[in-house]
């Protein structure tokens, strides 16, 4: 059983709490508070207790709240803090979340993963990383975004050494935003060119030689069966040379961008900018159809996909589990870095997002809603995908389900177009309905990725317009949009995900949970939630955030060194300065630690010892805390009420690791 005066206690495993004092010595303290509803940015409505109270808060986070049995204090509103932008209201912000997070990763790296995997096999332990990995950390940046209203780079206010880490995110969220409206507009593309009476890439070229097989339904016969003679499909080669232009090296240049692709970029990044002209308040608004549509067009999609030839087989392969596979070190990698990226956590996304939240929306609600909302998505698409692909080795005399789909940018652009070709009855119906979903999805996606951006420029210039700032990121990916849309742009994908995202948002995830699990401490997380929601933390989350979720990562970080090999593309290897540059860019974005530690330190009081100084720049800012002046009065004397009645602590490392977690 916690104890409350344990839980209150405010030391932390790195450093002890720095919070303004305040002169508490006459008031009168009850043991929990309960914090005023922001209906408005930070301005309190003192009619709304903003605390999820009762029988049911107390369900919900596997323990025992007590808040609302105590009577509220009033506290002088202070100076009113600087306004900041809301949600209409708390259905936006889980639709935001759900857009955000159910995207492209569920759709088409989801199935193509599961795939590579075996099958069912992967299934089991996707859901292990989710409950261990997923859901903890998603309500970990939720609490901690809704708790300070601050963005995913003053979010380290908690400790001010470790900023960098933010920067760090907002540098690998930019290098995936720009990419992403690429895909956005080869998903366009392909949109626009599904409205032909005849789909362009269901028929062969005369150019493209003996050894292209039309994508478009063949007529059964003899010398079908018998064709040994491995072909490409017309649905590969359109990809490859019309859409694309490929290359075969970037040795001699990456080349010019394609113009049709350039017009379609340009309109994803119009749509992008008009919805997120106003901030949260507009973006808010298009989140309903951006969350919602897409399962719409998932149900059409799936009642097609089971009714097709073969499709049983493909949705029992997906589903069969392969016990074998379970022993495989890369299933479980594969299980951890899917969750990751599903997701969308530790990009600063998740932060963003919740600190226009009102201060004691339930959010722990909504975190199981998207996180379960996302993997019942993921499931979908799987038998979605997995129906189709069932018919389309229907279609090729084969049981090899996994010898008929490519992956990479293959499945999303190849694969199912090839499958769409195969329909005979109006294909181009369900072309038009599931490239519609896949810009819906990538759009609610990068809409929530550029919004970190423009809440970090607008959290350290709050005097510039919003539209200014939405307007100079919009040209500003656009332009870098176009190294992507050139012949030799997916050479650039490939290099700058591995190095400058993938690579980087790991290893900054790592320092994140050290971060809050350990410097801030899960003693003091969970204390921030009780005065917020009224509720304790059960022990699952505290284990989680402590220990389990952190070793797995690390876990992964060492895994992806030991096997890394130098990066390619298909069968092309990058020359070594490539590589070089590649290191220097995820060098850059790990660096940011270090680079804003040193300021962190040498704003500390000039007459303490350099390791004083270092010790306080690990320590909270005295404004710490909500936003609202009149909230962060009364969490700071409900701080101090935890450490006036916290009783003797050993100083054994052991006793203070214990606490931590425990406490």
């Amino acid at each position: 059983m916690e104890s409350r005066n344990n839980n209150n206690n405010n030391n932390g495993f790195v450093n002890q709490a720095f919070v303004g004092s305040l002169n508490a010595s006459n008031i009168s303290i009850p043991g929990a508070y309960k914090s005023k509803d922001l209906t408005n940015g930070n301005k309190p409505n003192p009619a709304t207790p903003a605390v999820a109270t009762g029988a049911g808060a107390e369900a919900e986070a596997g323990g025992t709240g007590d808040a609302h049995n105590q009577p509220e204090v009033e506290m002088g509103e202070g100076q009113q803090g600087k306004q900041r932008a809301s949600w209409n209201n708390d259905i936006e912000f889980l639709m935001s979340c759900i857009a955000l997070s159910v995207g492209l990763g569920n759709v088409w790296r989801f199935p193509f993963t599961a795939l590579e995997n075996g099958g069912g096999a992967f299934v089991i332990p996707y859901l292990i990383v989710l409950i261990l990995v997923g859901k903890p950390v998603y309500y970990m940046e939720m609490l901690l975004g809704q708790f300070s209203s601050r963005g995913s780079v003053k979010v380290y206010d908690f400790s001010p050494i470790m900023r960098g880490i933010g920067y760090g995110q907002v540098l690998a969220t930019g290098i995936v935003t720009t990419y992403y409206a690429t895909l956005m507009a080869l998903t366009l593309r392909y949109f626009v060119d599904s409205f032909y009476p005849t789909l362009p890439w269901s028929y062969c070229r005369p150019e493209w030689g003996p050894n292209c097989l039309d994508s478009a339904p063949q007529e059964a016969s003899g010398t079908h069966a018998a064709q040994t003679t491995v072909r490409t499909t017309s649905a590969e080669f359109y990809f490859t040379n019309i859409i694309l232009r490929e290359k075969e090296s970037i040795d001699d240049g990456i080349g010019y961008p394609s113009w049709s692709l350039a017009l379609a970029l340009a309109i994803a990044w119009v749509i992008i900018g008009s919805i997120m002209f106003k901030g949260v308040k507009s973006s808010g608004k298009a989140s309903y159809f951006l969350a919602l549509f897409p399962y719409v067009v998932m149900l059409i999609l799936l009642v097609r996909a089971l009714t097709l030839p073969g499709a049983f087989d493909g949705v029992l392969y997906f589903l069969r589990p392969q016990w074998h596979k379970l022993l495989e070190a890369q299933v479980w990698y594969a299980a951890v870095t899917q969750v990751f990226f599903s997701l969308a956590i530790c990009f600063g996304n998740i932060i963003m997002y919740s600190s226009y939240n009102r201060f004691g929306h339930n959010i722990y609600r909504d975190a199981n809603i998207v996180t379960t909302l996302d993997t019942f998505t993921s499931l979908l698409s799987g038998v979605i995908i997995f129906g189709i692909l069932g018919n389309l080795a229907y279609e090729n005399n084969t049981t090899d389900i996994a010898s008929v789909v490519n992956g990479g940018p293959g499945l999303a652009f190849i694969s199912y177009p090839d499958a769409i070709a195969k329909f005979k009855v109006l294909p181009q119906v369900f072309s038009v309905l599931f490239f519609l979903m896949l810009f819906v999805l990538g759009i609610g996606s990068n809409v929530g990725m550029t919004s970190c951006l423009t809440t970090v420029i607008k959290d350290q210039f709050g005097h510039v317009k919003n539209w200014m700032i939405v307007v100079a990121i919009a040209v500003i990916g656009y332009l870098l949009g176009l190294l992507y849309i050139t012949p030799g742009g997916q050479f650039v994908l490939n290099l700058l995900d591995f190095y400058g995202a993938t690579f980087v948002a790991l290893v900054l995830a790592i320092f994140e949970l050290v971060a809050i699990g350990w410097v801030y401490g899960v003693k003091r997380l969970c204390r921030d939630v009780q005065f917020m929601l009224g509720i304790k933390t059960s022990l699952y989350y505290r284990i989680c955030w402590a220990v389990v979720t952190p070793l797995l990562m690390f876990t992964i970080l060492i895994y992806t060194l030991a096997r890394y090999e130098p990066l390619k593309y298909k069968d092309y290897t990058y020359q070594s300065g490539v590589y070089v540059f590649g290191w220097c860019l995820s060098a850059f974005g790990v660096g940011q630690v270090l680079f804003w530690a040193i300021p962190a330190v040498r704003r500390q009081p000039s007459n303490l010892s350099l390791c004083a100084r270092i010790r306080k720049a690990f320590e909270p800012l005295p404004n710490w805390g909500p936003a609202d002046p009149g909230t962060l009065k009364r969490y700071q004397l409900y701080v101090q009420e935890g450490q006036a009645n916290a009783i003797f602590q050993r100083s054994s490392i052991w006793h203070k690791i214990y606490d931590n977690i425990f406490g």
